[in-house]
């Protein structure tokens, strides 16, 4: 017996999900699919009696899991396995476990008689397992073959563009759709582009269309819902603000830049080099020099007082930061404009009650630790201290404060220095958006 009742969009998903073994639920942020994935749990747990492994982001087990579950589903028996208790909270009777992504690693190993107790996976912010090569997604490639029944999660499955969905579909159903060769996938849908000198410095780029291919493929088994189709609160405004470097700031930035280019000139461009001066460009427009142990100089403090600036005229703001001199800037910053904050700590769930309760004026935090499951709708505005390249990171910041509890109108200001790194990076984001928006539409029409 539940205690909640769905809505329309939720119940639909679940007509969907009734008669398939394999779900791709791709429905935005805000939208509910925790609690689609539970109801549906509970109508096949009282058929087959079968546990359910809920592999999802550490941030995400207590906040969103098993809060909603104790909400939800409170006769269900819910053992949250974290790294340090994770084999014995694996051994103690229960109907659904809940296991932090990584630790697909470990849960990979088991015997195949542990698995006879479970029926359903579900992995929650499934983009994670995008990545084929990484060692979580060819544990979950090894977990997966265990399960009859299988949901994956994610409402950004294709930020980087339209090889991200391969593995996502492989899990879900062995290369049924689109094959087992990620290869094969990425010849037929990308286009080689030469980035550089070296045959082996080739961008695979989306072929024109593709979107509409790929999504008639998957159509079956995916379901997708757009946030602003369910929920019925203001549009979310996203902008960007801009801010000069000083003439001081801008000789250093500079410098760094020339010399970066000239040492990276005399090998060539490569994704791992090319990753390193675009982070050290970066964070030398935000105004800090990283050496190669991680400590670093400041050089400039100008963009702090502007994020600053932007969250005291507004009553509650969440600001992200990307870096430890960022994030110490900012603390400094309000301490001295004696604003109350918090800087989020997955440890201290207590932080989000006591934001939502007006504790906190603003709440501090990093994407990768707060982009999920975190419901802070007393706040009307994401800042966003320099622009991030992580779609999913930016759109999961987002549903933050824009999800379902939110009355008010709410708004997404990016920080951007003026001609630098900044400004090619959050177009680049702007870039991935609109792809993003075309494969959703062409999910959508496909099924």
């Amino acid at each position: 017996m539940t205690l909640v009742k769905p809505m329309k969009h939720q119940t639909e998903s679940l007509r969907f999900m009734a008669s398939r073994p394999s779900v791709l639920d791709f429905s935005d942020c805000g939208t509910g699919k925790t609690l689609v994935e539970i109801l549906d749990y509970i109508k096949r747990h009282k058929v087959d009696g079968k546990a359910m492994l809920v592999l999802c982001p550490k941030s995400i087990m207590y906040a969103a899991w098993a809060q909603d579950l104790r909400k939800f589903a409170p006769h269900l028996k819910v053992s949250l396995c974290y790294a340090q208790n994770r084999a014995a909270s694996l051994a103690v009777p229960a109907d659904v476990y809940v296991v932090n992504i990584d630790g697909a690693i470990d849960l990979a190993t088991m015997p195949a008689k542990f698995w006879k107790k479970f029926g359903t996976l579900v992995i929650d912010e499934a983009d994670s397992i995008k990545h084929r090569t990484s060692n979580r997604s060819k544990a979950v490639v090894k977990i997966a073959k265990h399960f009859q029944y299988i949901r994956l999660m994610t409402g950004t499955p294709g930020s980087n563009g339209i090889c991200d969905l391969w593995h996502l579909a492989f899990v879900a159903d062995g290369g049924k759709r689109l094959g087992k060769s990620f290869f094969a996938f990425r010849s037929a849908c990308c286009i080689p582009v030469q980035t550089g000198p070296s045959a082996q410095m080739v961008k695979w780029e989306d072929r024109p269309g593709v979107e509409l291919s790929v999504a008639a493929l998957l159509s079956d088994i995916t379901i997708r819902h757009k946030f602003e189709d369910c929920v019925d609160i203001p549009a979310n405004h996203s902008y960007h603000v801009v801010t000069q470097l000083s003439v001081n700031h801008r000789k250093l930035y500079e410098k760094l830049k020339t010399d970066s280019y000239a040492e990276i000139g005399k090998t060539g461009i490569t994704a791992t080099n090319g990753a390193v001066l675009a982070t050290k460009l970066l964070q030398s427009a935000s105004g800090a020099v990283y050496n190669d142990v991680g400590t670093y100089s400041l050089v400039a403090t100008d963009r702090y007082a502007l994020v600053l600036d932007l969250a005291e005229a507004r009553k509650h703001s969440v600001v992200f930061y990307l870096w430890d001199h960022q994030r110490e800037e900012l603390i400094q910053e309000a301490k001295r404009r004696k604003l109350t904050f918090a800087v989020w700590d997955s440890d201290k769930p207590q932080l989000e009650k006591e934001f939502q309760a007006g504790q906190y004026r603003i709440m501090f935090a990093h994407p990768a630790s707060a982009a999920h499951g975190l419901t802070l709708t007393r706040a009307t505005s994401t800042i966003w201290t320099s622009p991030t390249y992580r779609l999913d990171h930016f759109e999961q910041g987002l549903k933050r404060i824009h999800r379902i509890g939110q009355t008010q109108k709410t708004e997404t200001i990016v920080v951007v220095a003026e001609d630098t790194f900044d400004e090619k990076v959050y177009n680049a984001l702007l870039n991935k958006r609109v792809r993003m928006t075309e494969l959703f539409e062409a999910i959508q029409d496909a099924a």
